[in-house]
Protein backbone atom coordinates (compact mmCIF):
# COMPACT_ATOMS: atom_id res chain seq x y z
CA UNK A 1 0.00 0.00 0.00
CA UNK A 2 1.19 3.35 -0.59
CA UNK A 3 2.43 6.28 1.66
CA UNK A 4 0.90 8.93 0.00
CA UNK A 5 -2.49 10.08 -1.37
CA UNK A 6 -1.95 12.86 -4.27
CA UNK A 7 -4.65 15.34 -4.38
CA UNK A 8 -5.52 17.32 -8.06
CA UNK A 9 -5.14 21.28 -7.89
CA UNK A 10 -5.83 22.13 -11.22
CA UNK A 11 -5.01 21.32 -14.85
CA UNK A 12 -3.91 24.67 -16.69
CA UNK A 13 -2.32 25.25 -19.34
CA UNK A 14 -1.07 22.00 -20.27
CA UNK A 15 -0.12 21.46 -16.64
CA UNK A 16 -1.56 18.95 -14.48
CA UNK A 17 -0.89 20.21 -11.02
CA UNK A 18 -1.35 18.72 -7.21
CA UNK A 19 -0.43 17.96 -3.83
CA UNK A 20 0.99 14.85 -2.85
CA UNK A 21 0.24 13.96 0.89
CA UNK A 22 2.63 11.25 2.98
CA UNK A 23 0.41 9.39 5.33
CA UNK A 24 2.24 9.16 8.09
CA UNK A 25 5.36 11.60 9.47
CA UNK A 26 9.17 11.26 8.26
CA UNK A 27 8.25 9.55 5.10
CA UNK A 28 10.86 10.08 2.25
CA UNK A 29 10.01 11.76 -0.67
CA UNK A 30 7.83 10.27 -3.33
CA UNK A 31 9.42 8.22 -6.18
CA UNK A 32 6.62 9.46 -8.80
CA UNK A 33 6.37 7.95 -12.22
CA UNK A 34 3.35 9.32 -14.74
CA UNK A 35 3.24 7.45 -17.88
CA UNK A 36 1.03 7.86 -21.03
CA UNK A 37 0.46 4.51 -23.41
CA UNK A 38 2.92 2.84 -20.91
CA UNK A 39 5.59 5.07 -21.65
CA UNK A 40 7.49 7.70 -18.98
CA UNK A 41 6.37 11.01 -19.28
CA UNK A 42 9.21 13.43 -19.22
CA UNK A 43 9.78 16.72 -17.19
CA UNK A 44 7.63 15.89 -14.39
CA UNK A 45 8.31 18.07 -11.55
CA UNK A 46 8.10 16.69 -7.99
CA UNK A 47 9.25 19.58 -5.47
CA UNK A 48 8.76 19.98 -1.53
CA UNK A 49 6.84 22.35 0.07
CA UNK A 50 7.49 24.59 3.32
CA UNK A 51 4.75 22.22 4.94
CA UNK A 52 6.55 18.56 6.14
CA UNK A 53 5.17 15.02 4.08
CA UNK A 54 3.52 17.46 1.10
CA UNK A 55 5.10 17.64 -2.46
CA UNK A 56 3.72 19.72 -5.39
CA UNK A 57 3.65 17.63 -8.40
CA UNK A 58 3.21 19.51 -12.32
CA UNK A 59 2.75 16.52 -15.33
CA UNK A 60 3.00 18.61 -18.31
CA UNK A 61 1.53 16.90 -21.06
CA UNK A 62 3.13 16.36 -24.03
CA UNK A 63 2.04 17.01 -27.65
CA UNK A 64 2.04 13.33 -28.54
CA UNK A 65 -1.15 13.68 -26.14
CA UNK A 66 -3.17 15.98 -28.02
CA UNK A 67 -5.30 14.09 -30.86
CA UNK A 68 -8.41 12.12 -31.66
CA UNK A 69 -9.10 9.42 -29.22
CA UNK A 70 -8.38 9.32 -25.58
CA UNK A 71 -4.95 9.51 -24.14
CA UNK A 72 -4.90 8.71 -20.30
CA UNK A 73 -1.99 9.10 -17.80
CA UNK A 74 -0.92 7.41 -14.22
CA UNK A 75 0.95 8.69 -11.86
CA UNK A 76 2.01 5.94 -9.87
CA UNK A 77 4.23 5.73 -6.82
CA UNK A 78 6.97 3.66 -7.81
CA UNK A 79 8.08 2.02 -4.96
CA UNK A 80 4.65 0.59 -3.98
CA UNK A 81 4.01 -0.18 -7.81
CA UNK A 82 0.24 1.50 -6.67
CA UNK A 83 -1.52 4.15 -9.28
CA UNK A 84 -1.87 7.32 -7.06
CA UNK A 85 -4.25 9.52 -9.59
CA UNK A 86 -5.23 9.42 -13.04
CA UNK A 87 -6.33 11.66 -15.29
CA UNK A 88 -7.29 11.44 -19.46
CA UNK A 89 -7.85 13.74 -22.83
CA UNK A 90 -10.64 13.08 -24.80
CA UNK A 91 -10.38 14.54 -27.93
CA UNK A 92 -12.59 14.41 -31.95
CA UNK A 93 -14.49 12.26 -32.96
CA UNK A 94 -14.65 9.89 -29.71
CA UNK A 95 -16.57 13.13 -28.07
CA UNK A 96 -19.15 13.09 -30.29
CA UNK A 97 -21.59 10.56 -28.33
CA UNK A 98 -20.14 11.85 -24.96
CA UNK A 99 -22.83 13.91 -23.10
CA UNK A 100 -20.35 16.51 -21.62
CA UNK A 101 -19.58 17.44 -25.18
CA UNK A 102 -23.71 17.95 -25.62
CA UNK A 103 -23.55 19.54 -22.52
CA UNK A 104 -20.69 21.95 -23.65
CA UNK A 105 -22.37 22.72 -26.97
CA UNK A 106 -25.71 23.41 -25.07
CA UNK A 107 -23.43 26.29 -23.03
CA UNK A 108 -22.08 27.88 -25.99
CA UNK A 109 -25.47 27.93 -28.04
CA UNK A 110 -27.36 29.25 -24.88
CA UNK A 111 -24.43 32.27 -24.41
CA UNK A 112 -25.39 33.47 -28.12
CA UNK A 113 -28.81 33.32 -27.30
CA UNK A 114 -28.63 35.34 -24.34
CA UNK A 115 -26.20 37.73 -26.37
CA UNK A 116 -28.73 38.09 -29.04
CA UNK A 117 -31.51 38.91 -26.73
CA UNK A 118 -29.65 41.64 -24.92
CA UNK A 119 -28.52 42.97 -27.64
CA UNK A 120 -32.34 42.91 -29.08
CA UNK A 121 -33.15 45.05 -25.98
CA UNK A 122 -30.85 47.63 -25.87
CA UNK A 123 -31.87 47.96 -29.69
CA UNK A 124 -35.45 47.92 -28.76
CA UNK A 125 -35.74 50.64 -25.83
Amino acid sequence: MSQYRLTKTRFLEGVWEGVISAEAHGVPPPEVLVTLLDQPVRGVLVTETAEPGRWLIEVPVPVEAIGDGVHTFLIRDAAAEEVLESFALIAGEVLGDDIRAEVALLRAELDMVKRAFRRHCLETS
